[in-house]
């Protein structure tokens, strides 16, 4: 079974981090919620750097 990327809403700040670094993968949506609008646009190794550069830990894996 894969994993895919997804966004914590309720965790999330809105600091753009995400769409600023990755915007193969991330987006921001209306009232600057991110979004993950191609979830194959990186490699695991290059969203796992973002997981770790988000401030709130809102960037995780869902089976």
């Amino acid at each position: 079974m894969s994993r895919t990327v997804a966004i914590d809403i309720d965790a999330c700040i809105g600091c753009e981090a995400c769409a600023e670094e990755f915007p193969e993968v991330f987006t921001m949506g209306p009232a600057n919620i991110p979004q993950v609008y191609n979830p194959e646009g990186a490699d695991e190794e290059k969203i796992e750097e973002i997981m770790d550069l988000c401030p709130t830990n809102c960037i995780i894996w869902e089976d």
